[in-house]
């Protein structure tokens, strides 16, 4: 018998792995978010390919599947998906104050985020192993 891959539940395994994996490197460094958006912001280049990467891959997240309000996790993805593509074009419109703006925000991160982004890794990978 052939059964359904949870795509939902398999995508936010891999969101899970990125907040854990992203909040230990920022615990075990603190201020190396902050270095890569020096490193986006000196580089126009490199913030058109951002902004591109973002579109693209958050245009194939919101087209996953259709809108379904009983599946907290489709819904979770889609307003991911929505929000890479709008941080896209943020990244090729105005990549330069965008990132001035980021930095202010990131100014403010300390190890409290860094645990909670670990934390937020680690439940929604608990969420998702659940689940698949």
């Amino acid at each position: 018998m052939v059964t359904a891959i949870d795509y939902p539940a398999w995508i936010m395994l891999a969101f899970g792995v990125y907040a854990l994996a992203a909040g230990i490197g920022e615990w075990r460094r603190p201020g190396f978010w902050l270095s890569m958006l020096d490193d986006v912001a000196q580089s126009p280049a490199l913030r058109f390919l951002t902004g591109v990467f973002c579109i693209a891959v958050g245009t194939a997240l919101y087209l996953t599947a259709p809108w379904d309000m009983g599946d907290w996790m489709q819904v979770a993805i889609k307003i991911i998906g929505a929000g890479m593509v709008i941080e896209g074009a943020l990244f090729l419109a105005i990549g330069d104050l965008f990132l001035d703006f980021a930095k202010r925000l990131m100014g403010m991160v300390n190890r409290f985020w860094a645990g909670f982004t670990i934390l937020l890794g680690i439940a929604v990978i608990v969420a998702a192993e659940v689940r698949i």
